[in-house]
């Protein structure tokens, strides 16, 4: 038996795939929480804004790297990310100046609100693949690995390597950094302390001499930003391909109703959640288990629990059970 081994290979093909991927859906469900739990309704046009906000960046990374700027090791995705943001901050302002602020006016049911983000999700996604096109997009440069399987063997002298990419670093260091600054905003700052209170009770805000617009636009610049964040970093992880994030759309809601739709820590706790989950369920256990367990005991089968052309059915799953038997989430009664 060989628990070093087993280990390394766990944290390779789980640990740090489902960290990284986890910090993407966080990052993500961030956003639809935000929307949630400030402008009160369920934004299904957020799956295709990450698209358009990683398009935007990627279109930005190309005129660098055609320039001959880089970041040396760090992609240069990086550096071209602010604008990306910037220029998905302005598609947001102003689909909600020519589209919902109609219905805000006239006090529209939430449902009303969730099928017009559908109908302004069908417009992002042409729009994307329109500009970009449908295919599958490079833009990843720098250094792959921070540390590579063939160095860590070299280094330890164990059988099993340990391969740790370099967008898998920046995704969770990013996360974190992300995470620290949003708290932070909502929590220290007027504007963020006036968007909780506009979030607990519209009303009593207006009577504070809380100005709702103003509400409103910083919430779409921050989920600009959360959006563009979760899909560059999404794009680098794995690839940018826009109806892929359209498919993303299913765990990013799944992670923040498991958590508790409107709130921030539970999207945070959700997107995890539903990472790990779908890396375990879909994972070959064999190689784990063979160094665990004596020979003559090792598996002959693959031990995976379900194909990872299922990936998403397990985030369903768990989207189903929780509405079953807890509805608001495992952080219910919190808000922004």
């Amino acid at each position: 038996m060989d628990f070093l081994n087993a280990f390394v290979a766990l944290a390779n093909f789980v640990i740090i795939p489902a960290a990284s991927y986890g910090s993407q859906l966080a990052i993500g469900a961030l956003g639809v929480t935000l929307i949630y739990g400030i402008l009160r309704f369920s934004n299904f046009a957020h799956g295709d804004t990450m698209a358009f906000g990683a398009m935007a960046t990627i279109l930005v990374t190309w005129g660098l790297q055609g320039m001959g700027v880089s970041l040396g090791p760090v992609p240069t995705a990086l550096l071209a990310l602010p604008a990306g943001i910037a220029i998905t901050a302005l598609l947001l302002l102003f689909t909600d100046w020519a589209v919902y602020s109609f219905y805000r006016e006239q006090k529209a049911k939430p449902v009303v609100l969730v099928i017009v983000s559908m109908g302004v999700m069908f417009m992002m996604n042409g729009l994307v693949r329109f500009i970009i096109g449908p295919d599958d997009q490079n833009f990843a440069d720098g250094e792959r690995f921070i540390i590579n399987a063939r160095n860590f063997r070299e280094m330890t002298g164990l059988s099993e390597g340990l391969a740790f990419r370099t967008s898998q670093g920046i995704t969770i260091l990013t996360a974190i950094i992300v995470v620290i600054l949003l708290f932070w905003f909502l929590n220290r700052t007027r504007t963020g302390k006036s968007m909780r209170a506009y979030s607990d009770n519209e009303d009593l805000a207006l009577l504070s001499g809380i100005n709702p617009e103003r509400v409103v636009q910083i919430t779409w610049v921050i989920v600009a930003a959360l959006a563009t964040i979760a899909g560059v970093l999404y794009g680098l992880d794995k690839s940018f391909k826009p109806f892929t994030y359209f498919q993303l759309l299913l765990p990013i809601f799944a992670s923040a109703i498991v958590g508790g739709l409107g709130s921030p820590l539970g999207a945070i706790v959700g997107g995890y959640l539903i990472a790990f989950s779908e890396v375990m369920v879909t994972y070959a256990w064999k190689k784990v288990i063979t160094y665990t367990v004596p020979p003559e005991m090792a598996p002959d089968g693959l031990v995976q629990l379900l194909s990872t052309d299922y990936k998403f059915a397990v985030s369903f799953v768990i989207l189903v059970i929780v509405l079953l038997f807890r509805p608001t989430g495992i952080f219910a009664g919190k808000s922004v």
